[in-house]
């Protein structure tokens, strides 16, 4: 194995504005060390990213819009960004971002006509992204599960939170269950 000592290469005809190629079709190309563009780091981990759980059960009042709290099982907080609640893009952090949550609804509590239930998420204390699911008459559904994903441009300062609408013809309150309620996301790279 040969090996190549040089500091600068530069293409032949063009001295800076053509294309190199390094390695054929099919063949593996290790770089070791920081690979640039411009000076830059070319790559990325996906940070900032958050994620959690619902810890425990949490009963939701009939149609009433609700902020759902306590989301810190199994917890993921790269930039010390979100606090079981609410994540804030942290300075400097802005960009494009793929956010996603559920709920899992438990109607054991409520009656058996028209339930219906909401997953949001807000940005800023305004829904940016709704999924919902309605029933009306009788059925026998005890469970119900949404959720919803987008991609969001967020600036720095900015907040996202997860809120729900549950509903019961009959009056009751539903619940939202511990583990299967969630909000995550994290910063997209390169976009």
């Amino acid at each position: 194995m040969s090996k190549l000592f040089v500091d600068e290469i530069v293409h032949q005809s063009s001295q800076g504005s053509g294309t190199i190629t390094i390695g054929a079709s099919g063949e593996t190309t290790n770089i070791v060390g920081t690979l640039q563009n411009n000076g830059a780091g070319v790559g990325g981990d996906n940070t900032p990213a958050f994620y959690g759980e619902l810890a425990s059960t949490q009963t939701i009042s009939r149609n009433s819009y609700v902020k759902v709290t306590g989301l810190t099982n199994d917890e993921v907080d790269t930039d010390t960004a979100f606090d079981g609640t609410t994540f804030t893009v942290p300075s400097g952090e802005g960009g494009k971002y793929f956010l996603y949550a559920s709920i899992q609804v438990d109607y054991e509590i409520a009656g058996d006509d028209g339930e219906e239930a909401r997953c949001y998420i807000y940005k800023n204390g305004s829904e940016i992204k709704e999924a919902k699911w309605r029933v009306t008459g009788s059925h026998v559904n005890r469970y119900t599960a949404l959720s919803v994903s987008m991609t969001a441009t967020l600036s720095a300062s900015d907040t996202i939170e997860l809120y729900t609408l549950l509903n019961d013809d009959s009056g009751a309150d539903a619940r939202l269950l511990e583990n299967a309620t969630s909000i995550g996301g994290y910063k997209l790279i390169g976009v």
